[in-house]
């Protein structure tokens, strides 16, 4: 079988770059372009690829951050972007790539984990990951706490507007994790992709509240996928501003900070992005739910 050589950090290396941006677009129809011309690929996101010439032809790249529990502060890594061009597949390439990032990082690093879909479920537990089941967190409009304020207080935010990147890269660089349960630190290269690429039409600034929220309504549900704020907030207050008339039910896509009892958790079997952890924290005693906008 024929060796390719392994490439890592080439995100100067303009000619290996760019196909790496090409290959993305084609396995995940993502345009990485935007995101590295804005200068948010540094140095916590890192790509492990085989090359044959000048072409890359299968990637792992690694996400380092620190996740956030209970007070506590935990060194991880997230591997994300986990493609093989389709010329070169079936040759254990991802396999490769997968081992050596393990083996580079397992001492170092406490925890390691990725998301995956339905389509590689069966691949990741040959290297020691185990799936965990992530919880749903949802709650009626009729029991929340605050009373409902008018939308009128947002201003949607446009990436495109210099004065809006400005403020969205300086919540990114401040922000405190959205949820004291499970959260995030040192993940801005990532918040501002999903900033730029995922959800740059569901921004919005309140300014009374000083956050940048994240949310989109889908008939009935508020979809409600992150709150970026500099300080602590009052969670139910900042959402109450952001319900509509017709919004019965809000789901959270992170783990809520609140005491409303009426919040209710449910284990989701069905989805598609997997979570796999190694080593296990499937015995894990509280409900697991990661960030949506922390996902590689």
């Amino acid at each position: 079988m024929r060796e390719y050589r392994l490439v890592s950090d080439y995100r100067q290396v303009e000619v290996l770059r760019k196909s790496f941006f090409d290959l993305a677009k084609q396995t995940f129809g993502l345009d990485f372009n935007e995101w590295y011309d804005r200068g948010f690929w540094n140095d916590s996101y890192i790509c492990y690829s085989f090359v044959d010439g000048e072409h890359i032809i299968a990637n792992a790249s690694v996400n380092k951050m620190v996740l956030t529990s209970g007070g506590k502060e935990y060194k991880a890594i997230q591997i994300g972007t986990v493609m093989t061009h389709p010329d070169y597949r079936n040759q254990g390439l991802a396999t490769k790539l997968m081992k050596h990032v393990i083996e580079k990082y397992e001492k170092e690093y406490e925890l390691i984990y990725l998301f995956a879909n339905e389509t590689v479920l069966d691949f990741y537990p040959k290297f020691g990951f185990q799936k965990v089941l992530e919880s749903s967190y949802s709650l009626a409009v009729s029991d929340l706490k605050k009373e409902v304020a008018l939308r009128s207080a947002l201003r949607k935010l446009d990436v495109d507007n210099l004065a809006d990147f400005e403020l969205m890269k300086e919540f990114a660089t401040e922000r405190i994790p959205v949820s004291s349960t499970l959260g995030v630190k040192g993940n801005e290269h990532l918040l501002m992709f999903y900033f730029i690429l995922v959800f740059r039409d569901a921004l919005y600034y309140d300014q009374n509240e000083d956050v940048i929220l994240l949310f989109e309504q889908e008939d009935h549900v508020l979809h409600v996928f992150d709150i970026v704020s500099k300080r602590k907030i009052d969670l139910e207050k900042v959402v109450s501003r952001i319900i509509s008339e017709k919004t019965e039910f809000i789901q959270f896509h992170f783990v809520p900070d609140s005491d409303n009892e009426n919040i209710r958790s449910t284990l989701v079997t069905e989805t598609d992005d997997t979570l796999f952890v190694l080593p296990s924290c499937a015995n894990a005693r509280k409900p697991v739910k990661f960030p949506l906008t922390s996902h590689a």
